[in-house]
């Protein structure tokens, strides 16, 4: 009786620790990025990132679960949910990079649960419960606070604008992610997804190169920018798209989405085992959203009264 009740809450537990490995693995590439965007355009960057996690996950999918499942695959659905939720978003999150700064940016990416949790209540007409409401605001609340040891001018324009694009782009598409190939286990869903945004992409930055003759610098670009790419394309792609796609098939894009907010503690805790500052404001920012995603999900009572 105990195991049958303590069951959901355990799986639960492993959802958030999955999600939460994603945004780890996500942000031990930020510092490998370092080395690769200032030799590479945007569109160009985004297809090599997502043709390297491409040649990645679509081999190991095929050994898994071999040709039948490939075959049977909706290969234009993926297409475009990639090209959405891989290619439109990290474009103009590297535009809002260019037209801002990070902290802006990072600011704006805050609001990621309002968004998710806004379509879930909205498309799948999830109640707007009491633990809900508290776990998005301490979402936003850690958010902000492991960002208050940074914060100075802030400039909420067009940059500010490309990032809030950013969110809404990857948020929706990674719902779609999972709705919209229900079918596939969450390997086939990431394989199809990365798969058809690196094709998309790929087109798109030959394009670009083409019309506006933006190439990347081939000459700066040495086997330390190389691992960098790699890193970033693999690591902080494929590997972290997966976990993620998991983690969202399983606790819904609302609550895997709380986890973002935690992301600049898990960025300071790599910049801090290279040798940087330990930063006790972002450590208590991820506790707090930490907290809120658990309260949200029901893992941490939330007492009456």
């Amino acid at each position: 009786m105990t195991m049958t009740a303590t069951a959901p809450g355990r799986s639960l537990l492993v959802a958030n620790l999955i999600c939460l490995a994603s945004m780890v693995i996500w942000a031990a590439g930020l510092p490998a990025a370092d080395l690769i965007v200032p030799h590479m355009p945007p569109l160009a960057l985004t297809a090599a990132r997502a043709v390297l996690a491409a040649a990645v996950l679509v081999p190991i999918w095929w050994a898994v679960e071999g040709t039948a499942a490939l075959r049977g695959a909706d290969w234009l659905r993926g297409a475009w949910v990639g090209f959405v939720t891989l290619g439109l978003a990290s474009v103009t999150v590297i535009i809002a990079l260019t037209l801002t700064d990070a902290v802006t940016v990072a600011i704006v990416t805050a609001v990621m649960p309002v968004a998710g949790i806004a379509l879930e209540c909205v498309a799948d007409r999830r109640p707007f419960t009491k633990a809900v409401a508290i776990g998005l605001l301490l979402s936003i609340a850690g958010g902000l606070v492991a960002l208050a040891g940074n914060m100075g001018a802030i400039d909420f324009g067009l940059g500010a604008l490309a990032a809030l694009a950013s969110v809404l782009f990857y948020t929706w598409g990674s719902r779609e992610t999972v709705k919209a190939l229900p079918h596939l286990t969450s390997l086939g869903r990431s394989s199809v997804t990365v798969g058809g945004a690196a094709v998309v992409m790929l087109i798109v930055a030959l394009g670009d190169g083409l019309v506006r003759d933006a190439w990347p610098n081939w000459g700066a670009i040495g086997a330390r920018e190389v691992m960098g790419l790699v890193i970033f394309g693999i690591g902080s792609m494929a590997v972290s798209q997966l976990l993620w796609i998991i983690s969202v098939g399983r606790i819904g894009i609302g609550a895997a989405s709380l986890h973002m907010n935690a992301v600049p503690f898990y960025v300071m805790l790599m910049v801090f085992l290279l040798g940087g500052a330990w930063s006790w404001w972002q450590t208590a920012g991820a506790v707090i959203v930490v907290a809120g995603a658990l309260i949200a999900q029901g893992l941490l009572p939330v007492r009456r009264g």
